[in-house]
């Protein structure tokens, strides 16, 4: 159940269809989840992989203009590097636990070079884009479960329906506030009044972060739920912004900052040991790899049309909804050592 079915309204612009990010029209979402025991030891495998495709195509055929922010530098995520540099995202989106990292990214690399032969032969590499979240409080990180497959798994299994939400993917073990954290998305419709035209702006999330203690719940109109407080990490958070309006790379940095406005509103601060990035994308202006033209065209919307300030209340807002959502699906779930971590509204 979304944040909203519980009478819980987020902002003031209209949500998509589907409130999520797959509103944006060819942005797919695929999971894998594990869950299962190891041995007799108090080992627990809770974790997995979560996969957003900015396209139905091949993305390194045709890529998408994107940026990266970091709000908080804790993280170990590939790709970003390039990001920065070109603009361009070429692979599916990755998201995992923070051991997983070099499995995902072998995983994808599989994937890409399996259905894009040219790459690394007849022209150049491709860069993988791989975030990640410590999820150790429930899964037995150390026995590093994540494998290269189930990456490739978490691809073939994306789709452009309603993303699943909470306890799955790569959200399976997280902690959010001291409650069941994990993946939540939600989206907005930006009007521009008058051409009439409508875009939409889509986030997901994968919460792992805060204590309990600095959740609002006065401010959402919500009771306080007494918890055992979990001795968890610092925690983190990975935000994927997505939208089909024509903007740049620069523009989309601009609008991932905005995310943490949405971030901090559900009462984030931030913390030291908190990988906290978005990594934004359109899919409005692809780009060809290989293309001969000497000059690419594009258009994009002026900083100054007020559009633009739409587009960063939209971004702040389903940023909110989206970690908001993560909370309302996320349902008790077991791991290691025993360990249990309650639903917030399980």
């Amino acid at each position: 159940m979304k944040i909203r079915e519980r009478g819980v309204m987020i902002g003031k612009l209209q949500t998509g269809e589907k409130n999520c990010i797959t509103d944006v029209e060819g942005v797919m979402v695929g999971h894998i989840t594990l869950d299962y025991p190891i041995n007799d030891n108090d080992q627990y495998v809770c974790t997995g992989v979560t996969a957003v495709m900015p396209h139905e195509g091949n993305l390194f055929r045709e890529k998408v203009t994107a940026a990266s922010y970091v709000i908080n530098g804790f993280g170990k995520t590939t790709g970003l590097v390039q990001v920065e540099e070109l603009g361009l995202i070429e692979s599916p989106i990755m998201l995992t636990n923070t051991f997983g990292v070099p499995a995902v990214t072998h995983g994808t690399l599989e994937y890409m070079l399996r259905t894009t032969p040219e790459i690394g032969d007849t022209t150049g590499t491709v860069n993988i884009v791989v975030g990640e979240c410590n999820d150790g409080f429930l899964n037995s990180i150390r026995t590093l479960p994540v494998k290269p497959e189930h990456a490739i798994a978490a691809i073939e299994n994306a789709n452009p329906e309603k993303a699943e939400e909470g306890a799955v993917g790569a959200g399976k073990g997280m902690v959010c506030f001291g409650y069941k954290g994990g993946v939540g998305a939600s989206s907005r419709v930006i009007s521009e009044e008058h051409s009439s035209k409508e875009y939409i702006i889509g986030c997901l999330v994968v919460s792992n972060f805060g204590n309990k203690d600095e959740f609002p719940f006065s401010k959402y109109g919500l009771s306080e739920i007494r918890q055992e407080t979990k001795d968890t990490p610092d925690g983190s958070i990975m935000i994927i912004l997505a939208t089909d309006t024509p903007v740049s790379d620069r523009q989309l940095k601009r609008l991932a900052k905005r995310c943490g406005i949405g971030l901090g509103r559900t009462g984030s601060h931030f913390s030291n040991g908190s990988g906290d990035i978005v990594i934004a994308f359109s899919t409005a202006n692809k780009v060809s790899h290989d293309s001969i033209n000497m000059m690419e065209n594009a258009c994009f919307i002026r900083d100054d049309h007020p559009l633009m300030n739409k587009l960063f209340q939209g971004a702040a807002e389903a940023a909110e909804e989206a970690i908001l959502n993560s909370l309302s699906q996320g349902v008790t779930t077991k791991g290691r050592e025993g360990r249990v971590v309650e639903g917030m509204f399980s």
